[in-house]
């Protein structure tokens, strides 16, 4: 199974990416892991794409479909897999395209004032950096002292949330069209979004 998870900030893929590899052994693909990656170890890619970042910029599509193309050609070659912040745009999307058939794609849908009460209550750990909530007084993870993003604010997040829908709107559109996206709705709790994921992959298969 291939998979594109597909959700404005906040709207839960991580926490979804984690069922579905406990369910489907899928590998979870995540743009955020794979810049960081690159960056971490001073590759040519993370190189390129730090002049931007330094900048305030966003990377440019060309060097992360590099970075997305070199880690879809590590897979086994009947490896199943979940990409996690990509495609972002129809251009990525056209590229993917090229490399690989994907069997779908799961829009979770959530109203932005969902998501803006969701990152104004979310806590992430210093010491292994998991995401939680501030009804947790530390990490239940680790036990690790919590901390807020500097980017949690309702101002940055509600204009994260406007670049989102307009950057992805021509991009739901190229799924819809090929009869590739699932809708789900991304409210309640975890389990229940699980449930709902689950059915509409059943449902897509028969």
């Amino acid at each position: 199974m291939k998979l594109v998870l597909l959700g404005a900030p906040g709207a839960g893929k991580g926490t979804q990416a984690v069922f579905l590899k406990e369910r489907h052994g899928l590998a979870h693909i995540s743009t955020g892991d794979i810049l960081r990656h690159n960056l971490n170890q001073g590759t040519p890619l993370g190189l390129e794409a730090k002049k931007y970042m330094d900048k305030g910029e966003l990377v440019p599509d060309e060097v992360v479909m590099q970075m997305i193309g070199e880690r879809l050609d590590s897979l086994k070659p009947d490896e199943g897999f979940m990409l996690d912040g990509f495609p972002r745009t129809v251009k990525q999307a056209e590229f993917l395209e090229s490399k690989t058939k994907i069997d779908g794609v799961i829009m979770f849908t959530v109203s932005d004032d969902d998501i803006v009460k969701r990152l104004l209550n979310r806590a992430v750990c210093r010491s292994c950096g998991a995401i939680t909530n501030w009804d947790n007084d530390k990490c239940p993870s680790c036990g690790g002292e919590l901390y807020r993003r500097a980017d949690d604010n309702e101002e940055t997040i509600r204009s994260r949330l406007k670049v989102f829908h307009e950057q992805t709107e021509a991009l739901i559109e190229f799924y819809k069209a090929r009869k590739l996206l699932l809708e789900v709705d991304a409210t309640g709790m975890p389990e229940e979004i699980f449930e709902r994921v689950i059915g509409l992959l059943s449902h897509d298969k028969n």
